[in-house]
């Protein structure tokens, strides 16, 4: 996993590759939950490019992708928004397997 160091990056790796962005905080309960097994889910869906997005230091990126509640997840590929699951819902494995599995 990637971390996201600016909103530029953010613009880039949009932009320019295939990438699920996760949108998380290190007090969320819910993010540390699927934390153990997101190493498994990266390996598994090796053509995408995964990044880390701290909600706190990139709130304006969730306020403009209207992230409201986390973990989150949405993807792009060169650009094109491929699908987001977004809710502030805990998520189990399968569920995220599922969602990439369906783009």
């Amino acid at each position: 996993m990637v971390y996201l160091e600016s909103e530029a990056q953010y613009k880039e790796w949009k932009d320019t590759g295939k990438v699920v962005f996760l949108f998380s905080a290190d007090w969320c309960r819910d993010c540390q939950l699927i934390k153990p097994f997101m190493p498994e889910i990266e390996t598994e869906f090796d053509d995408f490019t995964f990044v880390y997005v701290d909600r706190d230091k990139f709130i304006d990126i969730c306020i403009e992708n209207d992230i409201f509640g986390i973990p989150s997840f949405i993807v792009y590929s060169h650009g094109t928004e491929l699908g987001r699951f977004v809710s502030k819902d805990s998520k189990t494995k399968e569920e995220i397997e599922s969602f990439l599995q369906s783009l």
